[in-house]
């Protein structure tokens, strides 16, 4: 019950801020001239990172955000840099050419996501962190999640996979996000700190370069050759964490030793079904994505005081050393029971999820239809 309140007051806060979305683009419409508003002729620039690391970027992320701003009236140009900082400056700097009135970016690394930022705010253009913060950065804002509670759901759901078999004490396998990714670090320090509070042991401890998921796997192969009595797995994402499942499975452990993963993608939900993947955590990137439209809106219209109300908290850029106005989402752990919250929150469907006759079959069994 509280996995599926958490769900609900995620699409509560859709709902909220979307209409804070819409309010912001209608307010200062002249009803008797019919003029329009200024966020109405505004045009948002947005630049997502790739598609490889993870697949919420192009499934998701693009989806909502277009959404958002269709139902507030405001032109969006989302470009996605493919995994390319050259590719992404220069998208950047096409943007900022164009004179877009925000720019809303998921940085592929702290250096070449700065150096953006630095252009468009040189340029008067208010800058937006989405997702990942920008580490010596210059955003405005900082749309995402609480991602130290992220790491600690990955953690405490590898603890409970563990406990659940009887293992209540061994040796883990750490497979970390991006090291450039100021995410992949906050991630770790949340689960890393569930494992060994547990009385776990972390054997082995590795990222792996832009959440690269071949990489991934070549890195996970060597750390389990030197600890083959590893109990569990805390990978930091989905496609890191079947990455891990691959190579278990080619030595018949999969589903044997608990892996862990994170973004509820369809691939790592078929895994969380099929008992290879112990978890993964849902973070509701239509709330994500509405907020983030609804500040991009309000700067458009120059409305920082709009801005403001939404972005409550703070999150600290200890680079730059500054406090960087913030939406911070709550994250759920996603187990076999509860999968079916995911698919009624819209952010995936029945029949993406059970494509196989063994899917059917968990599909059934855990009430997703």
């Amino acid at each position: 019950m509280r996995k599926r309140s958490l769900l609900a007051v995620a699409g509560l806060s859709v709902s909220a801020l979307a209409l804070a979305a819409c309010s912001s683009s209608s307010s200062g419409a002249g009803a008797s001239t019919g003029a329009s508003s200024p966020a109405a002729k505004a045009k948002v620039g947005v630049i997502l990172p790739d598609a490889a690391s993870s697949a919420r970027w192009e499934t998701a992320d693009r989806k909502f955000l277009t959404d958002a701003f269709t139902a507030a009236g405001v032109d969006a140009d989302i470009q996605n840099a493919a995994g390319d900082k050259a590719k992404f400056q220069t998208i950047a700097d096409g943007m900022i050419n164009n004179k877009v009135d925000v720019l809303l970016v998921v940085n592929l690394d702290n250096a070449s996501g700065a150096a953006v930022e630095k252009k468009a705010t040189d340029a008067g253009i208010p800058v937006v962190d989405y997702d990942r913060l920008t580490l010596g950065g210059s955003a405005n804002y900082y749309v995402s999640f609480d991602n130290v509670a992220v790491g600690t759901t990955i953690g405490t759901g590898l603890v409970k996979c563990l406990t659940d078999a009887g293992k209540k004490t061994g040796p883990i396998i750490e497979l970390n996000g991006s090291p450039d990714d100021n995410n992949a670090t906050l991630f770790k320090q949340g689960y890393d700190k569930v494992v060994r509070d547990a009385g776990y042991t972390v054997v082995a401890d590795q990222a792996v370069p832009g959440w690269d998921n071949i990489k991934g796997g070549v890195i996970f192969q060597s750390l389990f050759t030197a600890h083959k009595d590893a109990i569990g797995v805390a990978a930091a994402n989905d496609g890191l964490g079947g990455a891990a499942i691959a190579v278990l499975a080619s030595s018949g452990l999969a589903g044997k030793i608990p892996v862990t993963g994170q973004d509820a993608t369809d691939e790592g939900l078929q895994r969380v079904l099929l008992g290879t993947q112990c978890m993964s955590v849902y973070k509701a990137v239509k709330a994500e994505a509405a907020a983030a439209a609804a500040i991009a809106i309000d700067l458009a219209k120059k409305d920082t005081t709009g801005a403001d109300a939404l972005a409550t908290k703070t999150t600290n850029d200890s680079v730059g050393k500054r406090d960087v106005k913030s939406v911070l989402l709550t994250p759920v752990a996603i187990y076999p029971a509860n999968v079916k919250d995911v698919v009624a929150d819209g952010f995936t469907t029945a029949a993406r999820l059970c494509t196989t006759a063994a899917l059917k079959a968990a599909c059934a069994k855990n009430g997703i239809s």
